[in-house]
């Protein structure tokens, strides 16, 4: 399915740091919960990430990720969750974060 211009304007798609990462024994299946900080502007929101095989809590500190920040606010559990952030399933169904490869300011949009 296509989509216009104007439609993909409106996924706000931005860079954040992951600035908290700790485990999420309450989600359904194995979580994270993250802290992800977008800059002045946005600020440190929290999601929820089924990326415990291939990441430990130590790979997430520091780490740059992609999130649309624009979504509406999902409960899942006890928490409220702000941005979705993104990533690919791998071949074995495992989730990949979706990064920029090289450092670009916080809050960042992707056009």
């Amino acid at each position: 399915m296509e989509i216009g211009w104007d439609d993909f304007q409106k996924v706000e798609l931005r860079v954040g740091r992951i600035v908290s990462a700790r485990e999420f024994p309450e989600a359904q299946k194995p979580a994270y919960v993250l802290e992800v900080d977008f800059g002045p502007e946005l600020g440190v929101r929290k999601s929820s990430a089924q990326i415990t095989d291939l990441y430990s809590l130590d790979d997430l500190q520091d780490k740059l990720v992609v999130a649309v920040v624009n979504f509406p606010k999902k409960q899942i559990g006890p928490l409220m969750s702000e941005c979705l952030v993104t990533g690919f399933y791998n071949h074995d169904g495992h989730v990949a974060l979706c990064v920029p490869d090289s450092e670009v300011p916080l809050g960042t949009r992707l056009l």
